[in-house]
Formats: structure tokens, sequence, C-alpha cells
């Protein structure tokens, strides 16, 4: 078993929920997972904890809370109260406190007003705040896929959130990047608060990685470094951050994923490929 490393969390968004994942992940160094209120068709920690209650205790959870089931469907919902409700059902359903919640995807139900809007997110960061203070969960944050309408609204008048997790990896567009960076500075967030998620866009196996050279941007890369590999390590600098949720069920390549992380990042290619994609969005038509 290999000594714990903080830089991997194991996502669960597309995961079947099965014990060896688990079990993997321990014996690889992993003990921090994230998983969400609404993933497994709201049935993620119920399924968590029968699994591996056992093992739980092992782990930091990260979850997420935004969707709530309606009319056979999933909606978002920034209201407190729902919030609340929702949290109250992650600690029935895990059999204790997650050690983080997140808001999730804050800005699909920001579309008011700039006025309205941030007041909506206020009062909902207030209510993960509250939380958090209540022993309902170790402490709070925001996931954002989209964190472009955020800068704007976090004023000194918003909770600070503990952690900010957001979209990263080379296939991440530029404005999407600086807006992650631009809302970690407004809140003061170090590194290892921000956090990287689907560093690989979605999909590990999409032709775009046979025909992509991730490797130019890894320090002395040698014959066993795989794309994949040099994507995820690329991804911790797009944006910088400290850790990365990473799915799969696959034993195999949470180890590949491991692996990885012994390989350093090449900070020349990194900016030359940041100052790239700045130009290319300088030419997008208005």
């Amino acid at each position: 078993m290999r000594e714990s490393d903080p830089r991997i969390v194991l996502g669960l968004h597309r995961s079947r929920y099965e014990r060896r994942i688990l079990t993997s992940a321990l014996e690889l160094g992993i003990d921090a997972i994230d998983t969400s209120f609404n993933y497994r068709s709201f049935t993620a920690h119920a399924a968590l904890a029968d699994i591996g209650g056992d093992l739980l205790s092992r782990f930091a959870i990260s979850t997420k809370v935004g969707f709530f089931p309606t009319a056979g469907r999933a909606e978002h919902s920034l209201d407190p109260g729902r919030l609340r409700q929702a949290m109250e059902q992650t600690n029935r359903d895990l059999g204790r406190a997650p050690d983080l919640v997140f808001l999730h995807n804050p800005e699909r139900s920001l579309t008011e007003s700039p006025e309205a809007a941030q007041d909506t997110l206020r009062r909902a960061c207030a209510a993960l705040a509250s939380a958090a203070t209540e022993g309902l969960c170790g402490a709070w944050g925001i996931s954002s896929w989209d964190p472009r309408p955020l800068p704007a609204l976090a004023d000194v008048t918003l909770p600070r959130p503990d952690v900010l997790m957001v979209r990263g990896g080379l296939l991440t567009g530029i404005d999407v990047l600086e807006a992650s960076e631009a809302l970690a500075a407004r809140w003061d967030l170090g590194r290892q608060q921000l956090w990287g998620m689907s560093p690989f866009g979605g999909n590990t196996t999409d032709p775009l990685w046979d025909k992509l050279d991730p490797q130019v941007f890894i320090q002395d890369p040698d014959p066993g470094l795989s794309a994949v590999q040099a994507a995820f390590r690329a991804a911790y600098w797009l944006p910088w951050v400290g850790r990365i949720a990473v799915g799969t069920d696959d034993p195999a390549h949470l180890r590949e994923l491991v692996d990885a992380l012994r390989y350093e990042a090449d900070a020349r290619s990194i900016r030359t490929y940041l100052r790239l994609l700045h130009e290319r969005a300088d030419r997008q038509p208005l």
C-alpha cells in the first residue's frame, strides 16, 4: 500500500459504485472521493454507504448539492431550504457528515439581473457556510463547470468558500481558465484550495488523444509515459490546481494516473500553450 497522496481525488460521476475501485484507491494512496447528491439518479450516497460503509471512515468525502429530483428529471435550484434538506439527507444516507460540500454549478440558476443573481448566490453560499458551522459538513466550496459569470458576483459580501473546483485540462477554453483563476484570486484561495475536474474533457478514448501529443508539456518524458498520463499531469497547470478529481472504475487506469504524478510539467510549454489559446481567442469573431 502506497503512502497517502492528496493530489488525486477519485470522482464517482459515472461510477458503477463497485467496492473494488474503493479498495484499489486506498491501496494506491488515494483517500479522497468526490460524489454528488444527484449522481446515480439521486442514489449515489446510499449506494456508496452500501458498498463501502466500513471503508468510508478511511476517506475524505466531498459531495455536491444543487440539483434536485422533480417529475422524473433533475432541476437546479439555489433555494437555501432545499440545499439544507439535501445536506441533511446526505448525512443520513452516508451515515456520517461529508468532509466537504460543494455548491453544484451555481451558474445554472444565476440568470437574473446582476443584483438579483448576486443576492441569490449570497444566500446559497450562506446556507452552506451555516451548515459547515453546524457540523453538517466539515467545510464548503463551489464546484462550477462554467465559472465565467461568477467573478463579477464574488464581492466582499459573499461568504468565502474553503475550496473551488473547476473544469481544467488541455481541452478547456482560455475564457474558462481565466475565470477560474480570477475567482480563486478574488477569494484569495491557495493552490491546495483550487481543485480541477474533467481533465480529459470527459473521455480518455476520444480519437483526439491519438492525434494530440501531450508529452510536449512534460519535462524529460520517457517511453513509458502515455498520452493519457501526460495530459493528466499537464492538467495540474491548466489552471494551477493542487488536486484533480478524476473518475474511473478501472483500477489499472487509476494506477496509471497515480504513476503519472512522478513526472513534472514543462512550464515553458504550458506558457506557450496558454499564449496560443489567447491568440486564438483574440481571432474569434465577435
